[in-house]
């Protein structure tokens, strides 16, 4: 039986795929581009100058209908008949008694109810027999309609003072109540076991990581509970107020002057939007460490 001859490679005879040959190994291919980085995250920014751009379009294509004709005004004022309005209303200082007036009603009934707010939701989120008593009474009252509780505050407290003060309060109070109670309920457990752990006394477990974990819930709760205080704030002043920008709404409704109707419904926006400027720099302010 014939021996069948093997092949065999020498030591130094090239390998296909071996580098430093004409084989076409990693050394002779090109250097690849760098992979991106994509975890970047969603980061949106605002831009600001988008926004005037855009506030500038709405009311020039609002002055150029009006100017027109295309726009009665009677329907809706143009806004050089709205600015001149507002001046008209600080030339007689009843600009200034009507801002003072809401101000006033809104910085009480809002701080009252949100402080209400917090404590209770802080004591829904941490406590057994609280949660098990209060969320019941929450889930069943807050979806009432703030206004229409509004006659039953003038029987209770009168038409002055104390019954806006007690709808502002009574429609913040709920939804602060919700966000922080979701707030806290979200906090991770194991941060808080690890608190007790350490044998951390409760107020520090409370102060160090409950609230920092809940401080954005409660803050989106400080947006809302906003808008709705500045609803009712003008709901309220719609009924037995003589100085209020809901007053000027009103009055200004019944005398179809549609100007100073929308230039009090301005003033409504801009106080909306500067409270949403402050609670936005205090949002970045209390949570920079995300």
């Amino acid at each position: 039986m014939s021996d069948v001859p093997r092949q065999s490679h020498r030591e130094d005879s090239p390998v296909p795929g071996a580098g430093g040959g004409s084989g076409g190994g990693p050394a002779d291919k090109p250097a690849g581009r760098a992979v991106p980085f994509r975890g970047g995250g969603f980061a949106p920014a605002s831009g600001r100058a988008a926004a005037w751009i855009a506030f500038a379009l709405v009311i020039a294509a609002w002055q150029l209908g009006s100017s027109t004709g295309f726009i009665h005004p009677l329907t809706l004022p143009s806004p050089e008949d709205i600015v001149a309005a507002l001046i008209d209303l600080a030339r007689s200082g009843d600009l200034w008694r009507h801002l003072s007036a809401s101000l006033g009603r809104l910085a009480l009934g809002w701080s009252l109810g949100t402080l209400a707010g917090l404590a209770v939701g802080l004591s829904l989120g941490m406590f057994s027999l609280a949660r098990s008593i209060g969320v019941p009474f929450v889930s069943a009252l807050f979806p009432i309609p703030k206004i229409a509780l509004l006659p039953l505050f003038i029987i209770w407290f009168g038409i002055g003072e104390p019954s806006k003060i007690a709808t502002i309060l009574f429609g913040v109070f709920f939804p602060t109540v919700i966000n922080t109670y979701s707030g806290v309920d979200n906090v991770a457990r194991s941060l808080i076991r690890m608190g007790q752990g350490f044998d951390m006394p409760i107020r520090d477990i409370v102060l160090k990581i409950v609230l920092p974990g809940a401080l954005p819930a409660i803050l989106s709760g400080f947006r809302i509970s906003a808008s709705i205080a500045i609803v009712l704030l003008v709901a309220a002043e719609m009924i037995g107020a003589e100085w209020g920008v809901g007053a000027l709404v009103l009055a200004a409704g019944n005398l179809m002057q549609t100007d100073y109707l929308i230039a009090g419904v301005l003033l409504l926006s801009l106080i909306g939007l500067t409270i949403g400027i402050v609670l936005g720099r205090l949002e970045n302010w209390l949570l920079r460490w995300r």
